[in-house]
């Protein structure tokens, strides 16, 4: 049974999503505070973070920065904050996906599972794609650019993966969403921008390889064919 954890200081949500992810089959622990939240994740392997931003004390951007650096573990952002630049610095912190509050406690069981299928689809068939000096491990979910070995949430690795796969096609940002998410929704076509900055980020760290992913203008992006 897959382990969630959701971190949410209002009683009331935070029970009304862990309802409904029961009644979806999952084994769900909540944290009222981020510093409960990372005490949780540091002893128990959860598969999956449903985290509010608007914590207390330490807010759920800095439980996302501390997360990311101990593991790629999937993180879904639960906002109520109407700033869209608060959503988009949870994405290039390696949020793989969020809710606006209020939201439909049935969206967002959608989107969880949408993730753990994306995460189950990776592990079978067992396959390697190879892009130049880049090498995508389709089984073990592993990345390797050269020597580099490239450490990618679940949602920049499939974003990864759609582009390495064919080379110089152009991806509009609506295709790349509904080839991750499963829908395309317009208001989260902004997502897919904060997912490739921190792609080419990890991609093109300290020099190597630049312009791998590239920005058609108006349109969308492209893996290099170079």
């Amino acid at each position: 049974m897959k382990q969630i954890l959701v971190v949410e200081d209002e009683a009331a949500i935070a029970r009304l999503i862990r309802d409904y992810l029961e009644q979806a089959g999952f084994a769900v622990r909540v944290a009222a505070t981020g510093e409960a939240a990372l005490d949780l994740a540091a002893v128990v392997g959860f598969d999956l973070v449903v985290l509010d931003l608007g914590l207390p004390g330490i807010d759920g951007l800095d439980v996302t920065r501390r997360l990311r650096r101990r593991a790629m573990t999937p993180i879904i952002i639960v906002t109520a904050r109407g700033e869209e630049t608060d959503r988009i610095v949870g994405l290039e912190l390696g949020a793989d996906d969020y809710v606006v509050k209020p939201f439909s406690p049935k969206e967002l069981v959608a989107r969880v599972r949408a993730v753990f299928r994306r995460m189950e689809a990776n592990e079978t068939p067992r396959s390697l794609v190879i892009a130049g000096d880049l090498s995508i491990d389709v089984a073990r979910m592993r990345v390797t650019m050269g020597d580099r070995s490239i450490e990618l949430t679940a949602t920049e690795f499939d974003l990864l993966l759609i582009l390495a796969k064919e080379p110089g096609r152009v991806f509009t940002r609506a295709q790349l969403l509904d080839a991750v998410h499963g829908v395309a929704f317009e208001a989260y076509e902004r997502a897919i921008d904060a997912h490739i900055k921190n792609l080419r980020r990890k991609l093109e760290g300290k020099g190597q390889r630049p312009g791998v992913i590239q920005t058609v203008y108006g349109v969308g992006y492209r893996f290099s064919e170079v």
